[in-house]
């Protein structure tokens, strides 16, 4: 119980973005910086009176410091240019191990179990051709198709990926990596644009299924996982089809229909039709000036949008699910939701 109180402890301090000198500050000198952080190393165990003061100021539950600690999350990376605090990373990365833990406690109590299947680890991507292969088997083997991806959080959830939104801070462009070693997880920001979802939870996926030549660099990897997330929004025959294979030059209308139909940025569709040869380097390059130029054009604000949706549902779902088929209780749905009980029994409606 020490052990455990004391891993619940650190989770919601770093949730909270708070070093231990802030948290004794916050909590009024009821216990110093040095007893707190004996608590964490499972040194000390706090009373009660201790644990109601930490969850007042660390915005938890109480029951919070007593759940079961039994994930981790592994082989998370942020972009290199990433401009996140280590603070900010920190608590990042005990949100996102929060979260998974209690989908799969959910999971558990509804007898799911996962068993995610890469079916591209066999490609060794040394290069854009090899991203290219890579698609097309996956989306055979997926049997999704080569034409628009309508909803891809739905897809990847499908597939048994776990995808999580938050609100993250400037400077957070989204991370994958493994929950106990063997459950994909993907984590997107919320308040991204739809297209912008779409690309970036594609971006995530590449990192999570390809099989990258030891040899590439870690800029040559992001441009692959660039590339993968084009060409899973719109594969290459799809793209040629849409706008042929040679081009002088591309209209700003072709660029939103496709946008419109397909959830692709048009920056990102400029960039694939430069990767597949469809324009030249400087045909690009011109189109990236006017972009800088020009902030609505490159913000894309007033140049078409996609209609889909792109939100994670699986969870609330299951949840829905778990307490209609009685597997656990009301308390416990808003405990797993992390929302107060009343604010639950508002939006579940029962038939």
């Amino acid at each position: 119980m020490k052990e455990l109180i004391a891993k619940r402890i650190k989770s919601a301090r770093m949730l909270a973005r708070m070093s231990l000198r802030e948290l004794s500050d916050a909590l009024n000198n009821i216990v110093s910086h040095n007893a707190i952080q004996k608590y964490e190393n499972a040194e000390m165990m706090p009373d009660s009176k201790v644990l109601l003061a930490l969850s007042n100021v660390l915005g938890v539950k109480s029951d919070y410091f007593f759940m079961p600690y039994n994930v981790e999350v592994s082989n998370i990376e942020f972009r290199k240019n990433s401009k996140l605090t280590n603070k900010d990373i920190d608590a990042l990365k005990e949100e996102v191990r929060d979260s998974i833990s209690r989908y799969l406690e959910l999971e558990n109590y509804l007898n799911i179990s996962s068993s995610f299947h890469n079916p591209i680890s066999d490609i060794t991507i040394s290069n854009g051709e090899d991203v290219e292969r890579a698609v097309n088997k996956l989306l055979t083997d997926w049997k999704i198709g080569f034409n628009a991806l309508p909803n891809v959080i739905d897809l990847l959830e499908d597939k048994e990926i776990k995808v999580v939104e938050i609100k993250a801070p400037d400077g957070f462009d989204g991370f994958s990596g493994w929950a106990n070693e063997n459950i994909p997880v993907i984590v997107i920001c919320k308040d991204y644009s739809v297209e912008r979802k779409r690309f970036t939870a594609l971006h995530e996926l590449g990192h999570l299924l390809l099989n990258f030549d030891s040899e590439l660099s870690h800029k040559d990897v992001e441009k692959l996982c660039h590339r993968f997330a084009g060409a899973m929004l719109i594969p290459e025959d799809t793209f040629f089809r849409e706008f042929g294979r040679i081009r002088g030059n591309i209209s700003i209308n072709e660029l939103i229909a496709v946008k419109e139909v397909y959830g692709i940025s048009m920056q990102a569709i400029m960039a694939r039709a430069k990767a597949l040869g469809v324009i030249k380097e400087n045909t690009y390059k011109g189109f990236c000036i006017k972009v800088n130029q020009n902030p609505d054009l490159k913000m894309e604000i007033g140049f078409g949008k996609y209609q889909g949706n792109e939100n994670s549902y699986r969870f609330k779902q299951l949840l829905y699910r778990a307490v209609s088929e009685e597997a656990i209780s009301m308390s416990k749905a808003s405990n797993l939701a992390n929302q107060k009980l009343a604010t639950f029994r508002d939006e579940f409606i029962e038939i």
